[in-house]
């Protein structure tokens, strides 16, 4: 089941519980401090009145100081915490990404571009950015609001009712806008992503567009997605600017209310000028906090709609790690039995392959031929371990596939496909994919095997040269021979070669 962004919000912030429990102590002792401000302003306003400087004026101006700086050091303290949440989280995403790009289904991927996917990585500095407002600037002016509207009822009864309709307004701002003020948010997110995606499109075909020579392709895609974008972007704000709008009735009824009530108590001796000032005070406290709660709320929503934008990536289905680890001697070739196998590919009904059935023999060698279209890169692909067939049965050593784990069946594979590529490392990690039973010696084994011998000698830095992802630097000759060393470096037992 799809979580909500709420619940994932929550689900985020489970692991620092302890972190963030010391947060909201920090922002309760804050915020009950923070009432001396006003009650000692009342306290002092009352020796005022009395026309003398005395020893408890004196104590009294003391303890309203003492307080603002001990409210300014708990701040202090509530951002040192949420500057480490922010690094947690960083790291924490940064690990789950890594993790799961390699060990997600390909059948999941199938209907998306893998490399626009990940810009959903750089919400993470959303939330970060976001969260420190939410735990610090939200529950503070939260519990200002609260701790105010109890110390206001200390002065009169009426003042229980204002509070209460002060708080039945700001709920119902929250529950009539909340819900789809988050919608527009995700919506003008969407579009967002699809102008960053055509940008990289265009760096990534740049040459195609520039051979085009006079196209307006590049404008008029942009002109719609950018249109797009700034429809959703005026929804959204139209809610906004509803929030910011029941946020001056706010204020204008609350100043309105409790000033003339304030004045009538005062006229009518049921206060005095120091309480009438320090509630007040009071009253303007709150009116800040209540602006923080409106104007906070497009924070939260950024938050959410990044984190539900992060969650489309890490609810993509993974790799099952179920199963029995592969065995067998690395010197022995891998017999294979595949018994009327069907498949096709997500969303499509016509089967690419249909009642395929195949028989090899350890250390047999078989060549696959057929036009294209037949399905010969999507067999390789299925004996891989990339595809799950919808039907028939696939053995290895008379293991049947499903109650072997992919990683470690994979172990005992070579596979030079057509996907397959060189990624940003050097020659040495190209070639050794940091494979645990792939030590040195292999590595100039397998580079030796395909005659790369001399070529890596020559290079700068040798196996310390770094490789360019696109290959633009090699011809492709040399690529294909790196990617075939890199597929015979760990002395697969069974090996699968695609004719580029």
């Amino acid at each position: 089941m799809k979580l909500t962004p709420l619940q994932r919000f929550w689900r985020m912030l489970k692991p620092d519980a302890r972190e963030i429990q010391n947060v909201y102590i920090y922002a309760i002792f804050s915020g009950l401090i923070g009432l001396t401000l006003p009650l000692g302003i009342q306290a002092i306003v009352n020796f005022i009145q009395g026309g003398q400087v005395s020893t408890s004026w004196i104590v009294l101006v003391v303890i309203v100081v003492l307080g603002v700086a001990a409210t300014g050091i708990l701040q202090i303290y509530q951002l040192k915490i949420t500057e480490n949440l922010q690094q947690r989280i960083f790291a924490r995403a940064a690990f789950e990404f890594a993790h799961r790009i390699p060990n997600i289904r390909l059948e999941a991927l199938y209907r998306h571009y893998a490399p626009e996917l990940m810009n959903r990585f750089f919400d993470i500095i959303s939330i970060q950015k976001g969260l420190s407002k939410i735990l610090i600037d939200f529950s503070a002016a939260v519990l200002q609001v609260i701790f105010g509207l109890i110390l206001l009822s200390f002065y009169h009864p009426f003042f229980i009712l204002f509070s209460l309709f002060m708080v039945l307004l700001v709920l119902a701002i929250f529950r009539f806008t909340a819900r789809k003020g988050l919608a527009t948010s995700v919506e003008e997110s969407k579009f967002k992503y699809q102008v960053a995606h055509w940008l990289e499109e265009l760096a990534r075909t740049a040459t195609t567009f520039k051979l085009a020579g006079r196209t307006n392709l590049p404008l008029t895609r942009m002109d719609d997605y950018v249109g797009d974008y700034l429809g959703a972007r005026n929804e959204h704000f139209k809610i906004l600017v509803q929030q910011y709008s029941w946020m001056v009735v706010f204020k204008v009824i609350v100043a309105t209310g409790l000033l003339a009530i304030g004045g009538v108590l005062v006229l009518e001796q049921h206060m005095n000028i120091g309480q009438f000032i320090a509630a007040e005070i009071i009253i303007l406290l709150v009116m800040s906090s209540v602006e923080k709660l409106i104007l906070s709320l497009e924070t939260i929503y950024d938050v959410l709609t990044a984190l539900d934008k992060v969650g489309f990536v890490t609810d993509l289905e993974l790799e099952s790690l179920d199963g029995v680890e592969m065995s067998g001697d690395k010197s022995k070739g891998l017999a294979l039995q595949m018994n009327d196998i069907g498949f096709n590919y997500p969303g499509q009904e016509l089967p690419i392959l249909k009642g395929l059935s195949l028989s090899i023999k350890p250390g047999e060698k078989v060549t696959i031929v057929g036009p294209n279209g037949s399905g010969k890169s999507t067999l390789l692909q299925v004996v891989a371990g990339l595809y799950t067939p919808q039907s028939g049965t696939i053995t290895y050593d008379g293991l049947p596939s499903g109650n072997i784990e992919s990683s470690s069946l994979r172990d005992y594979i070579g596979d030079c496909l057509s996907q397959e590529q060189l990624f940003e490392g050097t020659v040495l990690e190209n070639i050794s994919m940091n494979r645990k039973d792939v030590d040195m010696e292999d590595v100039r084994w397998a580079i030796n095997s395909v005659g790369l011998g001399s070529f890596i000698e020559n290079l700068p830095k040798g196996y310390d040269t770094m490789m360019d992802p696109t290959g633009r630097r090699l011809p492709r000759s040399i690529i294909q021979k790196l990617l075939i060393a890199r597929s015979i470096a760990d002395k697969p037992r069974l090996l699968l070669l695609e004719d580029a």
